[in-house]
């Protein structure tokens, strides 16, 4: 926080909240050091300043700077209403004390106002946008448009927001003249996903309970799960026992050779069903294993597959049955309850002499020890121990907080690094523009680890869990190790943008944008889907990884970031 940030968050206010920082700011500085003439307007400036707030509050802003500045208006139009309803000419105590008493509490009266504009930019209103009494196509167009002025990587991922309301506005119409809400809600999914952003999401959607759509699409299941190698071919990464697959005869690492009348490359390239929306190409292709072996329930489909080790294929019949999603869940990582109520920073000392460092997530936790704390104590531990290196592992760690993670990526660096600036639409302007104020910067933190670092990600590394391997890559001590890059989805969700469409669908996209030091977008995916925090070291995805860590279940990632410390 800075004098100059301060004063430049401004901006950020709207005219109702200025209008009542100027007059409480004027009021109580009046009070503090009284004026000598007295004026008789002046008693009806916390009147004004009283429905300054309520215009607020109709307007719909009740952000909690709205709440700041309205609590101390109230405040002080309750201390001001005597002199409103019994006018008296201006007379300063007599006694000295009390003097000096009103003139501290006024001082201290400021403080909200301080606090309210050093966190202007976070907390600022963000309206949302209710077009759910709008026919499809309609509310449709009204989000495209107020995207297009507002998404905060429509020019980075270069999206021609025209093109985008020339190819969905049709469909949008020919639902709604048909009234098909299936046909919607697809389509709606469709146009969010084309966007390649990892943090857009239908907030109130979800999909494995009581969405019709998603049940009747994917529902079905056939007991198995899929991966694609790098060299294409399409391997069982999952099967459940007493499904149709297990009871087919498919194992573990059997090679999908066809798939409901396609070759098995084909059927995974033309799956679009997921859960989530997927920003990188490498996130995709995770989630298209996942529901390309997806189907309506009752579905009957042809398969061909070769079992690893086997030289001829097998044909069979499968029917997708109701499993409830169940090979959806045993392959979406999700943080339990108990990962959040306990420390999110694990430790311990392998046995072959390396520190290993998993952090589950960014979000701080009142109820454990900090986790700089915690991660302290175990470095000063490794260090002890003179371990050979440390791996940290931040595979599927969603994110959280972006200052936590430059808090600990700061045992890392010997000199302050760059983390971030933040950029948010600012409303009076029409432009994106620096928050001041929320500037986000590595510090060195003790003890300073100076051996070999490698950290661990995958495409499940999401939001702030990318911070520090984008933070801390190029360090020479540290490598970045994993199969793909991290989710590719770094924007801010401050004061999310959010939209009410038909059917009751309410939809949440990011509102800030991430810059390096050259103040240019940093984390996020543009529009090749290309993305995240890339590794160092690419592990392959080949015949021998993936029987490795699917078909024997060692930790393949581990072995290569071990590997690298030992060169």
């Amino acid at each position: 926080m800075s004098v100059i940030g301060t004063i430049d968050s401004v901006k950020w206010l709207t005219v109702y909240e200025l209008i009542m920082c100027i007059i409480n700011l004027f009021v109580l500085m009046v009070y503090a050091v009284p004026i000598k003439k007295y004026y008789r307007w002046f008693d009806f400036l916390p009147s004004a300043g009283v429905l300054a707030a309520i215009a607020s509050i109709l307007s719909g802003d009740m952000t909690l700077l709205a709440l700041i500045i309205e609590s101390l208006t109230l405040l002080v139009f309750l201390c001001t209403i005597r002199r409103l309803l019994k006018p008296k000419v201006w007379m300063a105590p007599k006694k000295k004390a009390f003097r000096i008493v009103r003139s501290v509490i006024c001082v201290c009266g400021v403080a909200p106002i301080v606090f309210a504009l050093a966190n202007a930019g976070v907390l600022r209103y963000n309206p949302v946008s209710d077009f759910s009494g709008m026919g499809y196509s309609k509310a449709f167009v009204a989000m495209n448009e107020r995207l297009s002025r507002e998404y905060p990587f429509g020019e980075w991922k270069n999206i021609d927001w025209n093109e985008r309301r020339s190819k969905y506005e049709p469909i949008f119409k020919r639902a709604e003249k048909d009234k098909d809400s299936d046909l919607y809600y697809k389509t709606l999914r469709e146009y969010l996903f084309s966007l390649r952003d990892g943090h857009i999401k239908i907030v109130n959607d979800n999909v494995y309970d009581g969405n019709p759509v998603f049940k009747k699409e994917v529902g079905g299941g056939f007991g198995l799960s899929t991966v694609q190698l790098d060299n294409g071919k399409v391997l069982v990464s999952l099967v459940l026992e007493n499904s149709p697959a297990a009871k087919s005869g498919m194992k573990l690492g059997a090679e999908i050779v066809a798939w409901d009348g396609k070759t098995g490359r084909e059927a995974f390239d033309r799956t679009t069903w997921s859960e989530n929306n997927m920003a990188t190409d490498e996130v995709k292709r995770f989630n298209q294993g996942r529901f390309m072996v997806r189907a309506p329930i009752g579905k009957e489909v042809q398969v061909e597959f070769r079992n690893w080790g086997e030289s001829e294929p097998t044909r069979t019949k499968l029917t997708a049955y109701d499993d409830q999603f169940e090979t959806l869940k045993r392959t979406k990582t999700k943080l339990t309850q108990a990962d959040l109520d306990a420390s999110p920073i694990e430790g311990q000392i392998l046995g072959n002499g390396y520190g290993y460092v998993k952090i589950k997530h960014f979000l701080p936790n009142s109820n454990a020890t900090s986790p700089e704390k915690s991660l302290a104590g175990l470095l000063k531990m490794f260090q002890d121990k003179h371990v050979k290196g440390l791996i940290i592992d931040l595979r599927n760690n969603p994110g959280g907080d972006d200052q936590l993670a430059a808090n600990l990526a700061g045992f890392f660096v010997k000199e302050m690094k760059h983390y971030e600036y933040v950029s948010y639409y600012n409303r009076y302007t029409g432009e994106f523009e620096l928050n001041r104020n929320e500037v986000v910067k590595v510090k060195p933190a003790k003890p300073y680890f100076d051996g070999t670092v490698a950290i661990l990600i995958n495409g499940r590394t999401g939001s702030s869990g990318e911070g520090m391997p984008l933070v801390l890559k190029g360090i020479p001590n540290v490598k970045i190790v994993g199969f793909t890059s991290t989710a590719g989805s770094f924007g801010l969700i401050s004061s999310p943008i959010e939209i009410k469409m038909p059917e009751g669908y309410v939809l949440q996209f990011p509102d800030g944008r991430s810059l390096n030091q050259n103040k240019k977008v940093q984390g996020d995916a543009d529009q090749t889907g290309v993305g995240g925090a890339v590794p160092d070291i690419k592990i392959p995805l080949n015949e021998e990884t993936f029987k490795e860590s699917v078909m024997d279940g060692q930790d393949v990632e581990l072995k290569y970031a071990i590997e690298a410390m030992e060169k």
